[in-house]
This record gives structure tokens, C-alpha cells and sequence, in this order.
């Protein structure tokens, strides 16, 4: 027997509307066709599915055996094609974000807190275990995004500029350095660095500050929160580079004190890698500008 989901419609609306005339109407077909259709689908199944003699019109115990079959069907049916809808016009879809930035936790858990409010139907989730491996992850297709300050050309990848920030360094309050007003690589060389758990690689005091100078702190610890990083600052434990939009709310804090990297500071670019087809996509669009704005507003907030 050869099922079609025509078929399952005809035998439901008939049940629903006790008639063909009815049904016909329903389904937008001729009284003529639909009447052609049922004896056809009957051929197939070798058994009578409707009670013709019957007023109205009711279906037989194995019409009945159809009716649940297309009663379970349809609706998953009509899910599916509701779905398929709200993709082609980009209600629905999937934000996964991998993150090689660890304090961006920061301002980005803010960001998709307004995001999925207009956009709930969008699966939104942090892959924080593809840190070390993000972009290969966003080319296989495992996440969407990715937030990244190092962008390396890959073929059909796209980096959308966010914002600026300053590494800034973070020593408790009346350490000598403070005197200085500025840090230079060869300070470190004399410190314990506390920085977040990732790749040195990926850390902007390395890559930026300590690496090209050849220099190497006296020891480094590593913290996952950025909240213990500041309590082991202010105890005296260690020094540590965080990027300016985290210690802005700490700017009054009278046991911390904040210093640029070298005389003139440095200044970063982050960015949001997606795939260039993604581009399109309404609720892509709308979570860049919310990733470009929100993160100023809230250093704005923490400034004033």
C-alpha cells in the first residue's frame, strides 16, 4: 500500500467535516477528485475505508486505523513545515558561540540576554570546551560564531569588527609601579602573572607585551574567574593583564590600581568570525550590533 500525505488529509477532513462535499471544499479540490481519490486509496488497501450508507458519512474500523495514523502524522508534519517556514524567514535558526576570549564573558552573556528575548526561537549556546580550537570548529560547523581579537584568514570566513579595548595591567593599590605610571616588559620579570587558564598564545600580555620583549614573569598562576583573579591582586599574591572593559568596574575600588602596558598603552580589535553565508541571516545581524553597542554602553555605565 502506498501512502501519501494527501492521502492522510483526505481521510481527516472527511472525519471532520462528515461529508464529502465539505471536505472537498476544505481540501480545495472537486467533489469529483476527492471522490476518485478515496476509491483509488480503498483499491490500494483492499478493505472499504468509509461507511457510505451511513449519514453522514463515517469511516470504517480500518478508515479508522488511517484516521490515527494521520492524527499522529499531521501535526508533526505541520511542525516541520512551520519550522522550514521560520527558517526561509530567519525567525529560527542556531547561534552556537565559542569564545577564544575568557574574560568575554563579561559583556556577552548581556548581549544574548537582550538577544533571546526578540529572537527566542534561535537556539543559543557557549561551547566553552572549543576555546583551543574555535575556528576549525566554526568551518566544520560546530558553532556560528566565533569572538576572537587574532583573525586569521580562512576561505569563507568572515571577521566583523566589534570593538576596540585596552590590555590594562591591574597591581594592588601603593605597588611600585603605581610611582611609574606605566609597565614595561622587564617589570613583569620580577612578578607572579595571574592570568585566565588558556593558551599563551591567545593571551594578549604574551602575544602583545611579554613575547615580542623576550621576557618571561618570575611565575605564572592561572584562574578561571575573573573575580578571584582581582581578590588575589588586592591580597598581594600577584599581578595580573585584564582587558579594560572588566577593571572599569573597578576603577573605585581603593585596594586596586590600573596601569597601561608601555608608555602609550596597547590597543586591541575584537572580532566576530561567522561564515560568510551566515551574513544574511536577520537574527546574525541583529546580535553583531548588539555585540558592538552593549559592551560600550556598559563601560560608559561603569565610567559614569
Amino acid at each position: 500500500m502506498h501512502l501519501e500525505l494527501r492521502h492522510l488529509r483526505t481521510v481527516h477532513a472527511i472525519h471532520e467535516q462528515g461529508g464529502l462535499a465539505r471536505a472537498a471544499d476544505v481540501l480545495n479540490i472537486t467533489q469529483s477528485a476527492l471522490s476518485h481519490q478515496i476509491k483509488a486509496l480503498e483499491q490500494q488497501a483492499g478493505v472499504e475505508l468509509f461507511v457510505r450508507r451511513a449519514k453522514p458519512m463515517r469511516l470504517s474500523p480500518a478508515g479508522m486505523r488511517l484516521l490515527r495514523l494521520a492524527e499522529q502524522v499531521l501535526p508533526l508534519v505541520g511542525a516541520t513545515e512551520a519550522e522550514f517556514k521560520g527558517v526561509e524567514q530567519g525567525r529560527i535558526g542556531r547561534l552556537h558561540i565559542a569564545m577564544e576570549c575568557h574574560a568575554c564573558f563579561d559583556w556577552l552573556l548581556p548581549v544574548l540576554d537582550i538577544f533571546r528575548r526578540t529572537w527566542p526561537e534561535v537556539d543559543v549556546d557557549i561551547r566553552q570546551r572549543l576555546a583551543f580550537g574555535a575556528l576549525p570548529a566554526l568551518m566544520r560547523q560546530e558553532v556560528d560564531m566565533v569572538i576572537s581579537s587574532d583573525p586569521d584568514e580562512m576561505a569563507g570566513i568572515a571577521y566583523q569588527p566589534l570593538f576596540d579595548y585596552a590590555p590594562t595591567m591591574v597591581v594592588p593599590a601603593g605597588h611600585p609601579l603605581v610611582e611609574k605610571g606605566f609597565v614595561e616588559p622587564q617589570d613583569l620579570a620580577r612578578e607572579t602573572l595571574i592570568t585566565y587558564p588558556m593558551d599563551r598564545a591567545r593571551l594578549d600580555v604574551f602575544s602583545q607585551f611579554l613575547i615580542p620583549a623576550g621576557v618571561e614573569p618570575a611565575q605564572r598562576r592561572t584562574v578561571e574567574l575573573t573575580d578571584v583573579a582581582l581578590m588575589l591582586v588586592a591580597s598581594g599574591r600577584g599581578v595580573a593583564v585584564m582587558p579594560d572593559w572588566v577593571l572599569r568596574r573597578q576603577s573605585a575600588n581603593p585596594e586596586l590600581s590600573m596601569l597601561p602596558l608601555g608608555r602609550g598603552g596597547i590597543l586591541r580589535r575584537l572580532y566576530a568570525a561567522v561564515r560568510e553565508e551566515d551574513l544574511g541571516q536577520p537574527y546574525m545581524a541583529h546580535v553583531l550590533r548588539l555585540a558592538r553597542t552593549e559592551p560600550l554602553r556598559m563601560l560608559r555605565g561603569a565610567a559614569a
